[in-house]
């Protein structure tokens, strides 16, 4: 992709609204637009990396063994009476009538929509297990939406749904929906540290929420040093569920420090970013709902149900906390919205022009993706712009260096630029990033 062709609206300035990090790089990089209060557009930047963070979150619910649906994002109120939630569930749900005066309402989560099908389809013990999940903008209506996508009101979530004959088979369920979110964020080049959690109004006994660590996160963690050391190794590898388990992970309100069972040597404080939370809720919403199975002993019993969210949108916010420098983004390789920036440094001259098209061609080819920079613009601009945004590599083309036969690279994350053959450039990169 040119970028004089490109629709990028960077901003040089920080808006005033923005008081977290990410939103103001997200607005600076042209990566969302806000619509109104916590609601944004996402532009051509931010949904390239909105779309490659949903693919892996994708990849790896369908390797557990999942499978994908499409829910309505409008549902009807009458599900939501039938649980008891839809006084309960508070403010925060949108609730409105359609044309024939009936309660509908912009689902804020989908436990009661997904129990419905459940009781449809399922008959008995030879239907289970079963795991179902969507990826589905919501909608919640937060009083004070703040930090842009951190905490918006629209919101772009993966919602999972397990459904089982009983306790064992849905604990199981929940670990490994655990193993799925530990190497799906392994994959996003995050380490994100399970935290026993409250289940509020989803309800339940059993519960987790994974925060990425990150000096800016809203929550403080104390974590047994072990599972930090864990969760590092673990993404590639089978991961220890039990030993996860059995380690001290709290956020700051639910932790005692009379009675924490981690030596203060072995205790971790650090913040953290919420980027998933599940759950283990029993037969909560079967009961309520008559979703219902036949046992291996002929028994009439409800259905043992979990449920497990992942924030894609919140996602991109956490991964620039995580991940950034005072002169921008630092994107892992895996969700950054193109591999390589091509900065052409003397547009009109026959040698950089011709170069930069031959390169440009060449990792197209290798399906290396690349933004070229061919604007009509100085040096120092395309360096900023390009430092902004966050791409992994640059290739730098100037007169100068064209006579010495080199180019330069440089690796956005670690700030190291390399003056090279174009060679040597060229087979470094497709060697690395070609798909």
């Amino acid at each position: 992709m040119r970028l004089s062709q490109y629709f990028l609206p960077t901003l040089k300035e920080t808006p005033q609204e923005a008081q977290v990090v990410s939103h103001r790089l997200m607005l600076r990089a042209g990566m969302i637009s806000q619509s109104t209060s916590g609601i944004y557009s996402w532009l051509p930047l931010g949904s390239i990396v909105l779309r490659k963070i949903e693919a892996i979150v994708r990849n790896e619910l369908n390797q557990s063994g999942a499978h994908e649906v499409v829910l309505p994002t409008i549902q009807s109120a009458d599900l939501w009476k039938e649980s008891g939630r839809y006084d309960a569930y508070g403010a925060e749900m949108l609730r409105f009538q359609d044309r024939h005066d009936r309660d509908m309402l912009y689902t804020p989560t989908a436990e009661e929509l997904m129990t419905d099908i459940a009781r449809r389809y399922l008959r008995s013990y030879r239907d289970l297990p079963q795991s179902l999940y969507q990826i589905q903008w919501k909608f919640r209506d937060e009083i004070r939406p703040r930090f842009g996508v951190m905490r918006g009101r629209e919101f772009y979530m993966k919602d999972a749904y397990s459904f089982d004959v009983n306790e064992k088979g849905a604990r199981e369920s929940y670990f490994r929906m655990m193993r799925a979110y530990i190497k799906t964020f392994d994959r996003l080049g995050l380490t994100a540290v399970p935290v026993r959690a409250d289940p509020g109004p989803i309800g339940g006994d059993l519960s987790h929420e994974f925060h990425i660590i990150a000096s800016t996160g809203e929550s403080l963690l104390y974590y047994d040093r072990k599972l930090e050391d864990i969760m590092a190794e673990s993404g590639h590898t089978e991961v220890p569920v039990d030993a996860i388990m059995d380690l001290y992970a709290m956020e700051e309100e639910m932790h005692d420090p009379e009675n924490c069972p981690v030596p203060a040597s072995d205790l971790r404080q650090a913040r953290g970013i919420e980027v998933g939370h599940i759950f283990y809720f029993g037969t909560k919403y079967s009961e309520a709902l008559g979703a219902n199975i036949t046992d291996f002993d002929g028994k009439i019993l409800p259905i043992h149900m979990g449920s497990y969210g992942i924030g894609i949108s919140r996602l991109v916010a956490a991964i620039i906390e995580a991940s950034h420098d005072e002169a921008g983004i630092i994107w892992p390789e895996s969700v950054a919205p193109f591999q390589i920036a091509l900065i052409n440094l003397k547009v009109g001259d026959s040698a950089c022009d011709e170069t930069c098209q031959n390169i440009y061609d060449r990792l197209i080819e290798s399906g290396v993706t690349v933004l070229y920079d061919d604007r009509q613009t100085g040096a120092g601009d395309k360096f900023a712009t390009m430092d902004l945004i966050g791409l992994p590599w640059q290739v730098r083309v100037g007169p100068k260096g064209l006579k010495a036969g080199t180019v330069e690279i440089k690796c956005r994350r670690s700030g190291v630029v390399q003056e090279i053959s174009l060679g040597s450039a060229l087979t470094q990169l497709t060697a690395t990033l070609a798909a």
